[in-house]
């Protein structure tokens, strides 16, 4: 059965030239494009794309139906756009405010897809530190944040969590003696340490502090989770990042949870100006509908 997702990745295939670039521009992965791409074509009885090895070419039959696609999803892009027209959505703007490394992970998807179904509504994403983002919302500076760690009386609409990791070069003492299990804050408290903020005042020194324990040897700080890693690869010290943060190159690493296991929540709440705003209750609401749920 073809739906309006199979006509997008058509698209997003044709105009990235390869089916993971494609992928990616839609929000789902390599394997489930190809998949849908082999479902489509078998719905039609003919090839769209001639697999190449470094990209896709399109076969003639594929170029039409394409262009048909275009028009197809071009028509429904107006529809909805004269529909947020009659309910006074059209130029609105919503100001989501969030720290960095929610924005090159949980965000972007979810994002696309509801400004694909709401393009008349933009949404304005404004980055700083988890406590930048608080003082924003409590002055309505922005319409919605995303919060670490929010309280249940702040009504949020959970987005997902992670847990702190130990990063350690593969050679080391610690890495070799710790079990799978994890390693104690304890252990690391006392190690050269590189500290990364990711642009957070929930960081490793924060961790430290809340479990009475002090960072006796910060050789390096950083803002950059990922630089961090790189770092540890090369022997300067130990640290401690979450896992959504992680480098997909772990070569050299030793990365170890934190025991007991200690989390990341995350939560998008409005402020006073947000829940009195029809297109960020629209884009909550959506957003509610669009994740998984817990």
């Amino acid at each position: 059965m073809m739906n309006l997702a199979h006509w997008r990745l058509l698209v997003a295939v044709a105009d990235e030239g390869t089916i993971s670039r494609g992928a990616d521009r839609v929000g789902i992965s390599q394997s489930g494009a190809s998949q849908a791409l082999a479902q489509l074509e078998s719905s039609l009885g003919f090839a769209v794309f001639v697999r190449e090895r470094r990209q896709v070419g399109i076969t003639a039959l594929g170029q039409r139906v394409i262009e048909h696609a275009r028009i197809m999803l071009g028509g429904l892009q107006a529809i909805r756009a004269l529909a947020d027209d009659s309910q006074g959505f059209s130029d609105a703007r919503i100001r989501l405010a969030t720290f960095p490394s929610l924005v090159s992970s949980v965000l972007p998807a979810l994002l696309r897809d509801f400004q694909r179904r709401h393009p008349g509504i933009e949404v304005v994403i404004v980055e700083g530190t988890d406590e930048e983002v608080e003082r924003w919302l409590e002055s309505g500076t922005v319409d919605a944040g995303v919060v670490m760690n929010p309280a249940a009386d702040r009504v949020p609409l959970m987005l997902g969590s992670d847990g702190w990791m130990a990063v350690l070069p593969q050679a080391h003492p610690l890495g070799r003696r710790a079990t799978e299990s994890g390693v104690a804050l304890s252990e690391l408290a006392g190690e050269p340490f590189i500290l990364a903020t990711g642009g957070c005042a929930v960081n490793g020194q924060r961790l430290m502090a809340d479990a009475g324990l002090q960072l006796s040897d910060v050789r390096v700080t950083v803002r950059d989770w990922v630089s961090a890693c790189v770092l540890a690869r090369e022997g300067l010290g130990v640290s401690l990042v979450p896992e959504s943060t992680l480098p997909d190159d772990l070569h050299g690493l030793r990365v170890l949870p934190v025991k007991p296991a200690i989390r990341r929540l995350f939560g998008l709440v409005c402020s006073q100006v947000g829940r009195a705003s029809r297109a960020t209750q629209v884009f909550m609401q959506e957003l509610s509908g669009a994740l998984p749920s817990t």
